[in-house]
């Protein structure tokens, strides 16, 4: 790995974990964290958690897993181009999303919904507070304790959105939502690069899907720019290849953006380590002017793929799913597997909660089947 810079993260000096642990003999705590993850059962199931198409829809569309390991690739570039430590960025990247519903953001948006109508004492459903209940809770490999038990800075950096009413029962991990602090440098590299993944990505998706057009794309800067200079070099390339090379295009420049900038304002507040980091303003960011760009796709992006009404169509029965299952469960938890029965009212809530959450697309749909279409 090459040399870390001075406001890095670095294994050795870690918050540590919740339950203490050996040190490993032959990786860093960091690589640790990772390939936990990677082994862990949550990670294996976002194969079959929609991004934006449902599982079944197509084989080549992204799913939550292969978005992951792209944000993971994308990350790991940042983490190496600032000095970052590299395996913290990528074990960060790879769990961001381990606590993600089936069906999307229509899913994690229901299911807030029922917790917050029928369950309120339970506080609704966040799904960056689920990714760190599932690691810290809800995966069951290890004989001394539940959950990975990852370090401190993997758990802060998946934690990338939080309520202040949960982020006060959190202890440390949640101290900077209350205190408006930042997070380690290689949490704001992890958490751009999703950004820059599923935005990129979605709009290869949404081409490939014949729900966007290249030609409502050029009216954004940031796809023109970048296909023109696409075409102006390959005159006679087919469609396929020009959308990858106008998308491997735009990604570059974000991530050169990202950089650059990220860079100066590294050199602006000199962070001498990482407790300077977390004192400092947000150090990780784009350029005013890609700034403004990439919201710019970003709202076209809601306005023309995740709002179209195919997608709607899919987002509607997805909902409903959820709906349905929520309440079956909740008046007669004997439906539930005995695992996840509980004798409270709202344990019970959060139980279902955490059942409907652990589902893949296809399960949910089959357990929906089972219960109402039989």
């Amino acid at each position: 790995m090459p040399e870390l810079a001075l406001y890095a993260c670095r294994p050795e000096q870690s918050h540590g974990r919740i339950h203490p642990e050996a040190a490993p003999s032959n990786r860093s705590q960091f690589q640790r964290d990772r390939d936990r993850i990677i082994h862990c059962t949550a990670f294996r199931l976002l194969e079959y958690k929609t991004q934006v198409f449902i599982n079944h829809e197509g084989d080549l569309f992204r799913t939550r897993l292969t978005h992951s390991i792209e944000v993971a690739q994308i990350a790991r570039s940042l983490a190496r181009n600032l000095g970052l430590h590299e395996d913290l960025t990528e074990a960060i990247s790879l769990a961001h999303d381990l606590g993600h519903t089936p069906f999307g953001h229509a899913g994690q948006d229901e299911l807030n919904a029922c917790l917050r109508e029928l369950a309120p004492g339970v506080g609704g459903f966040e799904h960056n507070l689920q990714s760190l209940r599932v690691v810290d809770e809800l995966e069951e490999r290890y004989a001394a304790f539940n959950g990975l038990n990852l370090c401190f800075e993997t758990r802060e950096g998946i934690l990338k959105h939080c309520s202040l009413r949960h982020a006060r029962l959190l202890g440390e991990v949640g101290e900077r939502f209350v205190n408006k602090t930042r997070p380690s440098l290689e949490a704001q590299i992890a958490n751009l690069a999703d950004e820059i993944a599923y935005n990129n990505h979605d709009i290869d998706d949404g081409l490939r899907s014949g729900l966007i057009s290249i030609e409502q794309l050029q009216m954004l800067e940031i796809f023109a720019t970048h296909y023109a200079q696409v075409m102006r070099q390959y005159p006679n390339l087919e469609r396929r290849r020009a959308i990858a090379e106008t998308i491997r295009a735009m990604i570059n420049t974000l991530v050169l953006d990202l950089t650059d900038t990220t860079l100066a304002n590294i050199r602006q507040h000199q962070p001498d380590g990482v407790d300077a980091v977390r004192r400092a303003p947000a150090l990780a960011a784009f350029s005013v002017s890609m700034r403004r760009q990439a919201d710019a796709l970003k709202s076209f992006l809601l306005e023309n793929l995740y709002r179209h009404y195919r997608v709607m169509r899919m987002t509607n029965k997805a909902r409903t799913i959820v709906r349905d299952l929520f309440v079956a469960f909740l008046n007669e938890p004997r439906l539930l597997p005995p695992d996840h029965q509980r004798s409270d009212p709202l344990s019970q809530a959060r139980a279902i909660a955490d059942y409907i959450a652990g589902m893949t697309d296809r399960f949910a749909i089959r357990e929906h089947e089972q219960l109402f279409n039989m």
